[in-house]
Order: structure tokens, then C-alpha cells, then sequence
């Protein structure tokens, strides 16, 4: 396992874990592998990286088992990276570490479950248009172990993530006091009584948040919420697109936000901030149906 310059504390697992994942383009690699830029001379784009960085990088990498790469081509051999299970399990600390950038170097400070469209994670996801979700990206789900984000065989696929709902599980402390909470089950209903509508279109709902499985499908048996529940607890999505979240009651929450995915997993429009839950809900209808009516 590569080692940094310097000799770590061998018994502190932070000390440790810096002499691995220490340097700041490295954590960039696993933030854009994890978002589906995977062949070097995307990453190199992406970062505008000097090509034999990139390459120190990653080897370093591949070293110490956080990414691994398979080739795509041969004469000349070119490879794909992917993260491994180590890799993906840094996840939830690139996730901490945007929330706390979000709220305490490009925000005031404020806890906060939404933020305003001049915000610097406004504009980050509404650079989401045109993206591509990356492939086989799979959560558990209300329907199934696990189910892909975008529907296989729909014309259009709403992605709406929100924070949280109370039940089963109590909400925590003051949650009505943060901006943007209230509202979770409102909009899982609103959704869900219209499912015959969206499905006569076409058009798959899958709802997202950090919950666990069992708590969304207890939710979903006393709600009737009739579409798709999809618990990202790894935060395997949020990391992939650089989702908004929260820190509240001990995790990470996503922020309430609305994506319209089509079938070639492209996001074709983006709703956030979501302020007006019912309105929401009829932007995603009509947004969807114009994408898959063409």
C-alpha cells in the first residue's frame, strides 16, 4: 500500500488514512470515478490535471485497493477505473465534506434543507442537464432487493429525492425548524396519487432518500405510496451527483429536489429548489411527458 512522504502515527486510523488518501487531486479522482468519468483522458479533462499527476495518482490508487481499472482497448491498452469496494465505501466522507463545504465555505453557516437558486449547489445541479446517470446504478428498493435509478423499459424516469419522513421512525429534534423539511410524506402522496396518470404516459416515479429499506417500505405499507421507494444509505447516488444534503439527527439527508432522466439515462431537466411542493409535482408530470412524447 502506497505511502505518503511523511510516517503516519501508526496507531491513529486518521493519520493512517491521510497517508493514503491524503492529497487533494486524489480525492477528486474518487469523487469523478464515483460520478461515471471513467477513462483517463475524461479524468484528465475533468480536473485539468497534468497527465503524468493523473497518472501518479492513480496508480497510487490502484496501489492502496481504493480504485481498479479494466481494458477497453488494446493496441494500445487503454483501461476504465471503477472503485472498489474500499473505494466506494469514502463515499459518505465525500459527501460530509461537500455538506460542509456547502454550508460553511460557500454558505453562511445556516443548517439549512434547501438553499436559494443563487446558491452555489443550486447551480451545481442544474449542471446536471444534459449529464448521463451512470450505468446500472442500483439502491435498494421498496419493489425489489435492488432496482436501477433510471426504469429500464420507461420513457421518462422522475428522480425526486427528499429528506426524510417521520414515519416509522420519529424525525429528529427540532426538524421543523430547518428550512425545507416539512412537506416528505405531502409529496410522496401527491406523487403516488397520481401513478395511474404518470404510468398511462410512460413515465416511471422513483422517490430517493437516506433511510433505510425497511423504514421506506414500513412508510410505504401505512402511506399506500404505490411507486418506488429507493433508499440510498451509502449515498451512492448523492456521490454520483454531487447531490445537496443536511446533516440532521446523525446522517446525511438529501435536500428536496426534483430530476427528469431519460431512458438513456441523460437528466433532462432539473427541479431545485423545490419550493412549492403540489407545483413540483406538476413540473415533473408535464416535464416528463414532453421528453416522452419527444
Amino acid at each position: 500500500m502506497r505511502r505518503s512522504s511523511y510516517s503516519p502515527e501508526p496507531d491513529c486510523a486518521i493519520a493512517q488514512s491521510l497517508a493514503v488518501i491524503g492529497d487533494g487531486w486524489e480525492l477528486l479522482i474518487v469523487r469523478d470515478v464515483a460520478r461515471g468519468v471513467d477513462r483517463f483522458d475524461l479524468l484528465a479533462e475533468s480536473l485539468q490535471i497534468s497527465r503524468k499527476v493523473l497518472t501518479e495518482r492513480l496508480n497510487g490508487l490502484l496501489d492502496s485497493g481504493i480504485v481498479d481499472r479494466t481494458a477497453y482497448q488494446e493496441h494500445p491498452t487503454r483501461y476504465a477505473y471503477h472503485l472498489t469496494s474500499r473505494g466506494k465505501a469514502l463515499l459518505p466522507v465525500l459527501v460530509a465534506l461537500q455538506d460542509w463545504g456547502d454550508r460553511w465555505l460557500l454558505g453562511d453557516g445556516e443548517l439549512t434543507g434547501t438553499n436559494t437558486a443563487d446558491d452555489a449547489p443550486a447551480h451545481r445541479v442544474h449542471e446536471l442537464t444534459g449529464r448521463r446517470i451512470p450505468p446500472d446504478l442500483l439502491l435498494p428498493a421498496t419493489n425489489s432487493d435492488r432496482s436501477d435509478v433510471v426504469a429500464r423499459y420507461a420513457n421518462a424516469t422522475v428522480i425526486f429525492g427528499y429528506p426524510a419522513t417521520g414515519r416509522p421512525s420519529p424525525l429528529p429534534a427540532n426538524w421543523a425548524d430547518i428550512a425545507g423539511t416539512a412537506g416528505c410524506t405531502l409529496e410522496n402522496k401527491l406523487f403516488s396519487d397520481r401513478a395511474m396518470e404518470f404510468a398511462n404516459a410512460g413515465i416511471a416515479v422513483h422517490g430517493v432518500s437516506t433511510q433505510r429499506p425497511d423504514e421506506q417500505r414500513a412508510f410505504a405499507e401505512a402511506e399506500n405510496i404505490t411507486h418506488t421507494l429507493l433508499s440510498d444509505t451509502d449515498l451512492t447516488l448523492t456521490a454520483a451527483l454531487r447531490l445537496p444534503t443536511f446533516r440532521a439527527g446523525g446522517y446525511e439527508r438529501l435536500k428536496r429536489i426534483v430530476l427528469v432522466a431519460a431512458p438513456d439515462r441523460t437528466i433532462a431537466a432539473v427541479r431545485y429548489p423545490v419550493t412549492d411542493i403540489p407545483e413540483a409535482v406538476d413540473w415533473a408530470f408535464n416535464t416528463a411527458r414532453r421528453l416522452a412524447t419527444g
